[in-house]
């Protein structure tokens, strides 16, 4: 049987999520799928387009990619425009002429930019939000302008106001209507949200009709108004909206359009051509077009439904949203507005805090019927769900939006237990609770767990606090009770426990366990303890109170490989090294026949090395000037650089310089899991900088600063946390993130899965770290500045302690070395020993002290 052939006309986040759902398909083999894209890249996440000019790049933007595409037989073209369709002979028409065949089409055109008819709109500097092309020439306009404005105070104008002000510019936002997001918000979440924006340094007209564009006085232009104002500016930028990309359809004469645009689509997406669908912004149904991105995943998935055969309907979306526009926190749900005819208010203002809510409700009391949050949007997800499933309200609907003891939506009679399993909790993915059920039914048990098997919060992220209640809702149907205890010896968490030696000031753990724990401790809560003591109060390890809590490598100050030997891992800060120390390295490798190897993070690492051997080679390396590298502990390991502006024509910055600072700053920081830094010192990012725990590159305007990444089996990029900042500011903000995930984390928890954990994701940590929210950064820093201030090498203190060397006796009788372990001369590799070299030289009495 032959496939039957797809073209998909558009390749942004609709066309794409089409064609990622089709791929997973039981029946996608039926299928040969073409893909057209009129830009010269594949799809990219346009709702993260401010990213970029917070440092990220094209790439980090990409949702898909060419290797993919060509993976799954996904033939596609970039770079070519459909210009026509001949309906008739299912064929499509590119702007080279040449004609392409289909069975069914799919037309995900997208939407381009308003832009209002205003004389001297077309004039350079004049520009639009909507590409990466777009952003390109933003880029270069800012270069040579000082003052901006964007054309409309909606989604996109608020979103390219903060573009314009993450490159320096002084900003203006101007709204023809009374408020800002005025479909949005009502007249009070538009008042508080302008006070927000304006006390950022965002300058807001509202009511403003602009009359002409013309050469300005101070500034490149000036725009007159309607009211006889003026203002001046270099740039403008026009967000006013969007309108559906429709040409193709009026092209083609047959195709039936909307009265104000828009291709006419029926409940199974299908055009008024039967063989012919319309998705996403392009897509007009019942009168409506939609202009957020989950409505168009669910289109997608219905076409796709109605062409193998399913049942699936498009019925209307939720246009419910909730963002952070300019560092405000904004939701809107259902009739924001209360226009419903006999609908009832209740509003909670916070003047002090800065905080408006507002819910409306049918006459009844009984239902929800929109919502309007500034400030404090903690209350979306249930307000949204409600709203959703037509739920019936509490008896005291206003409890939903007053503070309450906890917190929490179960205080005001509400919970994830009362949601029907088909309520949407994830809209940009789809996926339901009934999804997230099966999920953790099948063995999902973190919220990480949820988001690799569902892709339930991997989007933008709002449903994450959701979505973890659901999660531990079922977890506690199923009978696995929600525990976090360390183990069975202490019934808290490691940030329970982290709190308590902090608070308390215990240093030994003979005192954590009698006043906190039961027992006598196991090889889980005492390597556990030995970190917080040491990340706490930074005490040397194997003092005796600490020695017996550490685990084989700590105890060794080297890492313990498979025959028994150790590697030895000198710290080399940024890869920096003079040809006088790499002779050394050498010297030693050669004088204990150990084998070298360099490692990944720019340092080299000495194999093979006998318990007895190691305080003798330490002592060869510190005094050649060497220090421990910390490569045994849970701690910062090392800090990777490329050359930087000191050799390198692209270097924008000293990165080596930069590695070096971090690298001796937070040497010897233990944490709950080990830690990477980079510095790169531009955009090439020779040192992969976004793939580590702290990741910094270099632009025009500073250091941008990366946290979160890290490779190995589950890579993950890297999030863009902070941009254009100078040395002490980054340091100041690298102090306080470490801090605050060393205080948080569970033990053995990457940055990574922290984050992923993290309610509130980066959105929350930036609150922490940059606005102080929890009003800990004081005590970050000052617990930072102990842990710098103490700071030893602990190879060189063991090697000055006689009592300390004793611990390192191969033999607790004798000072001879152990024999079973040969060398392999070609290549020096080290093989096990053989039964007539396993002679021991301790009695079993022996054995059992030492054990």
């Amino acid at each position: 049987m032959s496939k039957q052939r797809i073209v998909v006309v558009g390749n942004g986040m609709v066309g794409h999520k089409f064609i990622e759902n089709l791929l997973a398909h039981e029946k996608a083999d039926d299928y040969e799928i073409v893909a057209f894209s009129e830009e010269p890249r594949l799809a990219y996440d346009r709702v993260q387009l401010s990213k970029y000019f917070s440092g990220s790049t094209a790439e980090d933007l990409m949702l898909t990619s060419e290797d993919f595409y060509k993976e799954n037989g996904v033939n596609y073209v970039l770079n070519e425009k459909v210009t026509a369709v001949k309906h008739d002979e299912n064929k499509v028409v590119v702007a080279s002429g040449k004609e392409i065949a289909y069975d069914k089409l799919i037309l995900a055109t997208g939407s381009f930019p308003f832009v209002p008819p205003i004389p001297g709109k077309d004039q350079p500097h004049c520009l639009v939000y909507r590409t990466i092309e777009d952003l390109e020439a933003i880029t270069a306009s800012a270069k040579e302008s000082k003052v901006g404005v964007v054309v409309g105070g909606g989604l996109l104008g608020l979103e390219a106001g903060n573009a314009l002000q993450n490159l320096g510019l002084e900003v203006h936002v101007v709204e023809f209507a009374p408020r800002l997001m005025a479909v949005q918000l009502d007249e009070g979440g538009g008042n508080l949200l302008r006070k927000k924006i304006e006390a950022l340094g965002v300058n807001v007209h509202t009511e403003k009709n602009t009359q002409e564009i013309v050469a300005g006085e101070t500034c490149r232009y000036r725009m007159n108004f309607a009211d006889g104002s003026h203002l001046e500016t270099d740039m403008i930028l026009f967000s006013a909206g969007i309108r559906p990309q429709d040409e193709l359809a009026r092209n083609n004469d047959v195709l039936e359009i909307g009265e104000r645009g828009g291709i006419v689509i029926n409940n199974n997406c299908q055009t008024n051509i039967e063989n012919i669908y319309a998705i996403g912004e392009c897509a007009l149904w019942d009168g409506k077009i939609f202009g957020l991105v989950a409505p168009g995943y669910q289109m997608s998935k219905v076409a796709i439904s109605h062409i193998t055969g399913g049942e699936d309907q498009f019925t209307g979306a939720d246009m419910s949203t909730k963002l952070k526009l300019l560092g405000v926190d904004v939701a809107s749900v259902g009739d924001a507005q209360g226009r419903t005819p006999g609908c009832l208010s209740y509003v909670y203002q916070d003047g002090v805090a800065d905080v408006y809510k507002r819910i409306i409700v049918n006459a009844e009391k009984t239902r929800l019927l929109g919502a309007v949050l500034v400030g404090d949007v903690e209350a979306y997800g249930t307000l949204q769900q409600m709203y959703v499933n037509e739920m019936d309200l509490p008896e005291m609907p206003e409890a939903m939006i007053l503070p309450s003891i906890d917190g929490s939506a179960a205080s005001a009679g509400m919970g994830v237990d009362a949601l029907p399993e088909g309520a949407i909790i994830c809209s940009c993915n789809d996926v339901t609770k009934g999804q997230i059920c099966c999920a953790v039914q099948d063995g999902s048990v973190t919220i990480g767990d949820i988001k690799a098997n569902t892709k339930a919060g991997t989007s933008c992220g709002g449903c994450v606090a959701l979505a973890t209640q659901v999660m531990n809702s079922e977890l506690t149907k199923l009978g696995v009770e929600v525990i976090t205890d360390l183990c069975e010896h202490f019934a808290h968490t490691r940030q329970e426990l982290h709190h308590i030696v902090r608070v308390e000031k215990i240093k030994t753990f003979g005192e954590l366990i009698e006043k906190h724990g039961t027992g006598l401790g196991c090889d889980i809560c005492k390597p556990t303890a030995a970190s917080i003591f040491a990340s706490v109060w930074n005490e040397y390890v194997l003092e005796n109170q600490h020695a017996g809590l550490q685990d084989t490598n700590d105890h060794f100050m080297a890492n313990m490989q498979k025959n028994g030997t150790y590697s030895i891992v000198p710290r080399v800060a940024g890869g920096e090294i003079t040809p006088e120390k790499l002779i050394v390295l050498g010297q030693v490798a050669q004088k204990y026949k150990l084998y070298t190897k360099i490692t990944g993070g720019q340092r080299i690492d000495l194999f093979g090395a006998q318990q007895h051997e190691l305080p003798l080679i330490w002592k060869e390396l510190v005094d050649a000037g060497f220090e421990t590298g910390h490569a045994y502990g849970k701690s910062l390991r090392t800090v990777k650089s490329c050359v930087g502006s000191t050799w390198c024509r692209y270097g924008m910055l000293d990165s080596v310089g930069m590695a070096i600072r971090l690298e001796d700053r937070y040497k010897g920081l233990r944490s709950p899991h080990k830690i990477k830094f980079a510095v790169s010192g531009c955009t090439r990012e020779c040192a992969e900088a976004q793939s580590k725990d702290v990741g910094v590159i270099a632009t025009e305007t500073g250091w941008s600063l990366y946290l979160c990444g890290n490779g190995g089996m589950k890579p993950r990029h890297a999030d863009l946390f902070a941009t254009g900042l100078d040395d002490e500011t980054l340091i100041k903000y690298i102090d306080r993130f470490l801090m605050f995930y060393v205080r948080t984390a569970d033990r053995l928890q990457r940055t990574s899965v922290w984050m992923d954990n993290l309610e509130g994701g980066l959105d929350y940590l930036k609150s922490v770290v940059i606005d102080d929210k929890l009003n800990v950064n004081a005590e970050l820093e000052s617990e930072m500045a102990l842990v710098i201030d103490t700071y030893q090498c602990e190879w060189k203190t063991t090697i000055e302690d006689p009592e300390k060397l004793k611990r390192f006796r191969t033999f607790v009788n004798s000072d001879e070395k152990d024999n079973t372990v040969v060398f392999v001369e070609e290549r020096e590799q080290i093989r096990p020993a053989t039964e007539e070299e396993r002679v021991r030289f301790v009695n079993a009495e022996e054995v059992a002290e030492i054990a």
